[in-house]
């Protein structure tokens, strides 16, 4: 089964803070030109991926992790799929927000997980900004910001430029700035509590829901910068940079001159190409890929090779 890679189609997601440039970057057919996420790989309810290729075509991604445990190397047994790899497009500034941890969100809202999560920065406008962490030393400091609406003075900003990457632990408080497009990589949870929403109102008017209490609960204060150190190894033609090795994924960038062996895993990868064309090549199977394409590496797979000019972002728990 599968001694080639699971392509994997997207769902996409209508948001308020959404555009047009996941089908200017990617020729992604969108729905709308207010389309602010592409679920690329996704096994959650609220849009899982469906297979595009071999003998599982059509089926999504939740039913593939639940049924064919072969595929991915591991025990399942009683476990959501772990993670979620998101493109989103930031055409105007999302919420400021925070998620919870795993014991919050099973405490609290009988969830799988919370959400810790962390961003490569695909393509951005000039100064563009993020805003990660607030200032204030205590949660009381917090509240009297927050009461006087003094939000400069709360959050802090950072600018950001194409190919940096962050670390969004779960309680960080976070925001992607206008102008921002990033690939997510994520525990596999929806769960958001909003801080901020700079007032804005939807199509009928409304204003969206804010959850401060939520958000005051799962927060960390005061903020705790997180430092992971690029580990950079060039293998042949793949110079590969890992960006964080962490409790529930690690995340790396590979940028691929012509070919390279692939180190084998006893897992399974995911993989999202943010630029150029190649080829995988298996034994059994040749597998053109090309930006925009997102797809598992199977258990399965057996030894194989990567041909190509080609830049991934490529994950496993």
């Amino acid at each position: 089964m599968y001694k080639e890679p699971v392509f994997l189609k997207p769902v996409f997601q209508e948001r308020i803070w959404g555009g047009g440039k996941l089908q200017e970057l990617f020729n992604y057919d969108i729905p709308s030109q207010t389309t602010g996420e592409a679920w690329v790989i996704s096994a959650h309810e609220n849009g899982p991926s469906i297979v595009m290729n071999g003998e599982l075509e059509g089926k999504n991604l939740s039913e593939v992790w639940r049924n064919y445990p072969q595929l991915f190397g591991c025990d399942i047994t009683d476990r959501e799929f772990p993670l979620l790899v998101k493109i989103l497009d930031a055409h105007d500034q999302l919420s400021v927000q925070v998620h919870p941890d795993d014991h919050y969100a099973d405490e609290s809202i009988h969830k799988p997980c919370g959400k810790t999560e962390c961003w490569y920065i695909l393509d951005c406008e000039e100064d563009a900004e993020i805003i990660i962490g607030h200032q204030a030393q205590s949660r009381e400091e917090f509240q009297q910001l927050v009461g006087r609406g003094e939000w400069s003075k709360l959050f802090q900003s950072l600018k950001v430029k194409k190919g940096d990457f962050v670390y969004v632990p779960s309680g960080t408080v976070h925001s992607i700035g206008k102008g921002i497009v990033i690939l997510e990589t994520q525990q596999s949870s929806d769960i958001t509590f909003r801080l901020y929403d700079y007032d804005r109102v939807d199509h009928e008017g409304k204003k969206r829901e804010l959850h401060l209490e939520q958000a005051m609960a799962v927060m960390t204060c005061p903020h705790k910068q997180v430092v992971q150190d690029n580990l950079k190894e060039s293998m042949n033609n793949l110079e590969s940079t890992r960006l964080i090795e962490g409790e529930y994924f690690t995340v790396y960038h590979w940028k691929l001159g012509g070919r390279a062996e692939v180190p084998l895993t006893t897992g399974f990868l995911l993989v999202s190409v943010i630029n150029g064309t190649g080829q995988i090549v298996t034994k059994e199977s040749v597998s053109t890929v090309k930006k925009g394409d997102n797809f598992i590496v199977p258990a399965t797979i057996g030894d194989y090779f990567i041909d190509g000019d080609l830049e991934m972002i490529v994950s496993h728990t």
